[in-house]
């Protein structure tokens, strides 16, 4: 059985996020992310981490009536 790990580019990721890059890359920077390095220049950031900001910043909504 093979895991597959879809990895995105920077790009892809503020994308994903409705965010620029350059916070993408701030976020790298700062470790708020995970990321795989592949080069100096070159990151990937799984799919996974992408979903964990998105589950993690999630605010419920408040009841109706309120």
């Amino acid at each position: 059985m093979a895991i597959e790990k879809v990895m995105l580019s920077v790009a892809e990721a503020a994308q994903n996020l409705g965010l620029r890059p350059t916070t993408i890359r701030a976020w790298l920077l700062r470790r708020k992310i995970a990321c795989v390095r592949l080069s100096a220049r070159c990151v990937r950031i799984p799919r996974a981490e992408i979903e964990r900001v998105i589950r993690d910043g999630t605010v419920p909504a408040r009841p109706a009536g309120r």
